[in-house]
């Protein structure tokens, strides 16, 4: 195991008010609101879903390769340096890398998609 789903990310032109559609549609409650971002939590304090803001936001349509879904996933890892190797060796490529082992790096998997990986002490 590399490690676990910790968060899905939503790009959105206004987080606070994506979040309120969310937190009624899944029984979910705020953990977070900086107004940048809002993050969602489960019954057991868990993230959930993270909507942040996108200034330049293009909402996307279904079956529309010119606008296609804007989201991400978050992969919860105990040390970046280890989990990169393993990601690299699945195929994934590196977008924005840090040389510290906290905090999170970014990579698309092999057919674009963006993800991170991401420590408890960058959550």
């Amino acid at each position: 195991m590399i490690g676990r789903l910790y968060t899905v990310v939503i790009d959105c032109p206004d987080p606070d008010e994506l979040a309120g559609f969310y937190e009624k549609l899944l029984s979910l409650s705020r953990r977070a609101d900086t107004g940048d971002y809002v993050v969602l939590q489960d019954e057991a304090g868990t993230p959930v879903v993270l909507f942040q803001r996108v200034d330049d936001y293009r909402a996307p349509r279904w079956t529309d390769s010119a606008r296609p879904p804007q989201m991400h996933i978050d992969v919860m890892v105990e040390d970046l340096d280890v989990a990169e190797a393993q990601v690299l060796a699945l195929g994934a490529t590196l977008l924005d890398g840090s040389d510290k082992p906290i905090g999170y790096r970014v990579y698309e998997d092999p057919v674009g998609h963006p993800f991170c990986l991401i420590t408890p002490e960058g959550a």
